[in-house]
């Protein structure tokens, strides 16, 4: 693994553990060229996932961009990183475990939707608002109804 500060092709490993109940490894790691420490993270990768974008463009799948929509649906609210990892790890399961090699951004979000719905509302409906382009006042009600399980028509 090369070291993030100094480039160096050899660091040693200090430290592995496994995270993510199991689904990775998180690895310490420190670099004898210029003594930097950092975390690295093993996953299984069952595909090489493409995401299909609404234009048309594909791109490969990015894990991390996933885990920063969550964080950022989630930012100033009281959810444990962990559970933040598990929602993240789940998706992608389910995503390399469809059997399908392209997905298209709408079934990404899709996805977070429900993960958000069962970590906070808050987080649920700021992704709502952004994922689903909200215009006015009424989107808002409309996706607060969902999630107290009212019918739609309900008003």
């Amino acid at each position: 693994m090369r070291c993030p500060y100094c480039q160096s092709e050899d660091t040693q490993v200090k430290d592995s553990r496994p995270a993510e109940d199991g689904a990775a490894i998180r690895r310490r790691r420190v670099c004898p060229d210029c003594g930097g420490r950092f975390t690295t993270f093993e996953r299984v990768q069952l595909r090489d996932l493409v995401v299909v974008k609404k234009s048309g463009r594909k791109v490969p799948f990015d894990r991390d961009k996933l885990l920063r929509s969550v964080e950022i649906a989630v930012r100033k609210r009281n959810v444990d990183p962990e559970r933040i990892d598990r929602a993240v790890t789940g998706i992608v399961r389910q995503l390399e475990s469809s059997g399908e090699t392209e997905v298209t951004t709408g079934e990404i979000g899709r996805l977070v939707m429900e993960a958000l719905k069962s970590l906070d509302d808050v987080a649920y409906v700021r992704f709502a608002s952004v994922y689903r382009n909200f215009r006015e006042a009424k989107d808002f009600h409309d996706v607060l109804g969902e999630l107290k399980g009212e019918d739609e028509d309900a008003g």
